[in-house]
């Protein structure tokens, strides 16, 4: 998948996961946003070579170093990030601020907690539709 490919797959998600964000697991008005992320998933998988499967969530958390910035603040270099890690902090992030030499650190472990929050969220809209009664 190219650069491009991989930014705009992860903008769409990131409004897709935005959307779901609104709705209790179970509400038929997140039908939309759901068929979205799964078609996407399905996407990266197909583009994914199995020999190099994306790094899980704590995987990618501990392969990040930080960085002390003279300024006081401690940053990651957004080239250490792995994709599609490196694209999807970049959408979630859109407008945070940072130095020139990379994201703050804090931005980079607020965006893997969140992520992980919506990923629990994203499996539960998904359970919820496969429970009788939900159809």
């Amino acid at each position: 998948m190219t650069h491009d490919e991989l930014r705009k797959l992860e903008h769409t998600r990131r409004k897709a996961l935005w959307q779901i964000a609104r709705f209790h697991p179970g509400d038929p008005k997140a039908a939309d946003a759901l068929a979205i992320l799964n078609d996407l998933d399905d996407q990266e998988r197909s583009s994914t070579p199995s020999t190099s499967e994306p790094l899980e969530l704590n995987e990618v958390r501990g392969s990040v170093p930080v960085q002390h910035h003279q300024c006081g603040i401690d940053i990651v270099l957004e080239l250490t990030i792995p994709q599609p890690w490196r694209a999807r902090f970049q959408q979630a992030s859109i407008g945070s601020t940072r130095v020139v030499e990379g994201p703050y650190a804090t931005d980079w472990d607020k965006f893997l907690a969140r992520w992980e929050a919506e990923m629990r969220h994203l499996e539960q809209h998904r359970a919820a539709r496969h429970k009788p009664g939900t159809d």
